[in-house]
């Protein structure tokens, strides 16, 4: 049954007129999928309503902070108790250092953190850290990985960029761009090749450990640990991007499971347990460079929001003393990914299904995907006629081929039954389109 729109379409509307495409970040317009965007007005632990009344099972989660699912109710009191002692100071407050200590706890290669208020500014910040330690410009990154908007970082970016077809991004000078080195993910080769080519001159290499925006797409068997070999050997610094994976795929994040420490790490998401945060971290001889002990300089008004930190208290702290839930988490995700790449098979509709831990993306191509060249072949199309498909049957996917879903605790045996009931709903819908083209 298609679900109803009407209210969901007049906000769209009213959006248009006074925000760029009605909306403040660029995927929620649908315009890989089609169809109406739904304006979310409440959510309550694995499921969401929009403004028409349709209920969904949610696998985005917000982009992957509501692990404990919406309006968890320790993260709820945490931020109500907060917001009756004020919503903001632009001075320090005790909470800070409460969610740094626990932060710290989960990573043993962490000394010292420092709170942003987004993925973009903890990535932008970590590589401007890295360059001010080694006092070199080159970086390099992956094709396909995503780690904000900052200027330098929107070069084969995945995700969003790779979602809108848009190239890199208009208003980025040539010059901004030169020093960033792209090469294809799971090749240590070619990070081999590029450190020969510029020797003594790469400040860093920053990656997603495991890739959340170009799809999920986890590292080769012995990539990472390469990552670290070849920049310790040239002295340059390693960065993981754990904005998606910290706190996701374990308590330590990708760190703890595939056992690579990196220089720095960058942070967000689930620390900020559903509000704006983000932050870098690393050891006392690299972060003591951050002003106001050192010479690099970064700032924030709202850096430290006493709201994100009782918010991000508040999950870390179920996280640590539950961890236990990740274990649960890993199970239903995997009966949950197997049993739709098992609708598809018996529909005929190619499918590879990649999945670490509670992140997953069903890809619409019958190879593996491995890198950012190998997504870009899949149907996107199909995924779209797919997501509709899902829409209508009470599932709210990621609006991108190119973007990983994401289970929370809170996610059930039931949750997984009608996603798979949708889900084989929505391969025989491909299938009998696909025979109708085929005899049309």
């Amino acid at each position: 049954m298609a679900r109803k729109t009407q209210e969901s379409r007049r906000l769209q509307q009213r959006a248009e007129a006074v925000i760029p495409g009605g909306v403040n970040s660029p995927v929620r317009a649908f315009r890989a999928v089609g169809g109406d965007p739904p304006f979310i007005v409440r959510g309550e632990g694995p499921r969401i309503w929009d403004a028409d009344g349709n209920e969904y099972i949610d696998y985005v989660g917000s982009w992957g902070p509501l692990v404990l699912g919406h309006a968890a109710p320790a993260v709820v009191e945490a931020v109500v108790a907060a917001a009756r002692k004020g919503t903001s100071f632009g001075a320090s407050t005790p909470a800070e250092a409460d969610l740094a200590e626990v932060v710290l706890s989960a990573f043993p290669a962490m000394e010292k953190v420092r709170f942003v208020s987004s993925g973009t500014e903890a990535t932008m910040s970590a590589i401007r850290l890295a360059r001010a330690y080694t006092g070199r410009k080159y970086i390099v990154k992956f094709e396909g990985c995503y780690h904000g908007h900052a200027d330098a970082l929107l070069v084969k970016a995945g995700s969003g960029v790779a979602t809108l077809g848009i190239p890199g991004s208009a208003g980025v000078p040539e010059e901004f761009a030169q020093f960033t080195l792209a090469l294809p993910y799971n090749n240590a080769d070619a990070v081999d090749q590029a450190f020969k080519k510029f020797p003594g001159q790469i400040a860093c290499v920053i990656v997603e450990p495991v890739v959340g925006n170009m799809g999920c797409v986890p590292p080769a068997s012995g990539f990472l640990d390469a990552l670290r070999y070849i920049t310790s050997r040239d002295s340059a610094l390693l960065i993981f991007d754990e904005v998606m994976t910290g706190f996701r795929l374990a308590f330590g994040g990708a760190q703890e499971v595939y056992g690579t420490a990196p220089d720095l790490t960058t942070l967000g998401k689930i620390i900020g347990g559903g509000l704006p945060v983000g932050a870098y971290a690393g050891p006392a001889e690299i972060m003591d460079l951050v002003a106001p002990l050192g010479p690099m300089y970064q700032a924030g008004t709202l850096s430290g929001n006493p709201l994100a930190m009782a918010a991000g208290l508040a999950t870390l702290t179920y996280l640590r003393d539950n961890r236990e839930v990740y274990g649960r988490m890993e199970r239903t995700a995997a009966t949950l990914v197997t049993m739709v790449a098992s609708a598809a098979k018996d529909a005929g509709v190619p499918l590879t299904c990649n999945r670490v831990g509670s992140m997953f993306t069903w890809f619409f191509t019958a190879h593996p995907v491995t890198d950012w060249e190998s997504a870009a072949r899949c149907d996107v199309d199909a995924f779209g006629r797919f997501y509709r498909a899902m829409l209508d049957g009470g599932v709210y996917l990621p609006p991108s081929q190119f973007e990983a879903a994401f289970l929370g605790t809170e996610h059930a045996e039931e949750d997984v039954r009608q996603t798979v009931y949708a889900a084989r709903q929505a391969f025989a819908g491909i299938k009998a389109a696909r025979a109708g083209t085929a005899t049309s």
